[in-house]
């Protein structure tokens, strides 16, 4: 019973053989009916479904009226310097392990010094029980470094620049992926992300087995390209470029959307127009647009609340190694965009208590916080001439 109007939930299947609850059906003392009002995103909690994850957010975009007395971030450094040989990711600089770094001008990749992943480890002792089960990890562990320069991140930097960061992960993958079967190109940036170096960097992780995540959605995508007969993304691209609502930059060849299932409050999804299942597939024309259209959203992110903005990001595509020669067209690329702020520099969205105990929960909805993104300026708030005091 809610506010005297008996509820009666309807259940439905979804993928993954588990139940969702449909719209609520409601009788009143003076007969059935349904309930009174008409559902408003912005107002109403309900829950969406993720395709890719195979699972669901509850979204409940009223709380962002509730008062904030939790923990408040300290803002992100903006004085760093352009170079600083204690740094160990700079030019010329001394590195933990007592290499020197080359006096690079571009990209610089090097093995990582404290990696997750090494190609000799040996095998797990076998175990008889199902319940302590262990396997093999095996890989490597680079650093690539996008510029020379620890004050200039990627919206800071030229296309030029960033097109040769893309390359590099274009040549990255290649060469990793000739032999292992996932390679995982992520950036970690700011220190609320667990960053420990203000240089603008990334890492790139090959191992010998699929990750959760890629296993996940090669399930997903495979499952809805049998049952609809076109990639997953490809098909989610072109719907999301017809309706607009959750859009905030696009071009000729990419566009980047708040999916309708995100979960972090700025949660972006960066995808092609066209077909394509790896990075290194792509096209110089597509990675001229792809520079130009990553400059766009990471300096609306910057301008967002005017700081160097904290996320962490990486590109997702089809499985490489001994699935290079495998029909993988369910398969379809696109990059993860998962910054943490929520309502200003200093306040985060944490994920714990419900989000850990239960499933992911949004205090925003997407098509707010798409509106929000695709309002701001796309020059960068650095960039603009400073007001005298």
């Amino acid at each position: 019973t809610v506010a005297g109007r008996h509820v009666t939930r309807k259940r439905r299947p979804v993928a993954g053989g588990m139940e969702a609850p449909s719209e609520p059906e409601s009788s009143g003392p003076g007969g059935t009916g349904p309930a009174v009002g008409s559902f408003q995103p912005s107002e109403h909690q309900h829950v969406r479904y993720n395709p890719l994850r195979d699972d669901w957010v509850l979204v409940s975009a009223h709380r962002m009226r509730r008062p904030w007395q939790g923990q408040v971030e300290k803002p992100p450094q903006e004085d760093v310097p352009r170079c600083d040989l204690s740094n160990p990711l700079c030019p010329g600089a001394a590195r933990a392990n007592g290499e020197v770094n080359p006096q690079y001008t571009s990209t610089f990749v090097f093995d990582n010094d404290f990696p997750a992943l090494q190609p000799d480890a040996p095998e797990p002792d076998a175990c008889s029980h199902p319940l302590f089960r262990a396997a093999s990890a095996r890989g490597v562990c680079k650093v690539m470094c996008f510029h020379p320069r620890s004050d200039l991140t990627l919206p800071l930097m030229s296309l030029a620049e960033i097109r040769a960061v893309i390359d590099k992960w274009a040549e990255l993958a290649v060469e990793l992926g000739a032999s292992y079967p996932w390679v995982q190109i992520f950036e970690n940036k700011g220190a609320m992300m667990g960053c420990s170096n203000p240089h603008p960097h990334c890492q790139v992780w090959a191992s010998n087995f699929l990750p959760n995540e890629a296993r996940l959605e090669d399930r997903t995508q495979q499952q809805h390209l049998q049952e609809r007969g076109v990639p997953m993304l490809l098909e989610y691209a072109r719907l999301e470029a017809q309706r607009k609502e959750r859009l905030v930059v696009e071009n000729a060849d990419w566009l980047v959307v708040v999916p309708y299932w995100a979960v972090w409050p700025f949660q972006t999804l960066l995808l092609p127009r066209r077909h394509v299942c790896r990075l290194q597939e792509l096209s110089d024309g597509e990675r001229d647009s792809l520079a130009s259209i990553m400059k766009r959203l990471l300096t609306k992110y910057d301008n967002l609340f005017e700081i160097s903005f904290p996320y962490s990001m990486g590109w997702h595509g089809a499985p490489t190694g001994p699935h290079l020669g495998a029909d993988c067209g369910h398969w379809q690329l696109h990059a993860h965009y998962y910054p943490p702020l929520l309502r200003s520099a200093t306040v985060r969205k944490f994920m714990v208590g419900y989000e850990m105990l239960a499933q992911a929960q949004r205090d925003l909805t997407p098509e707010q916080a798409a509106e929000r993104l695709r309002t701001l300026p796309e020059e960068h708030y650095r960039a603009r001439p400073r007001q005298a005091a």
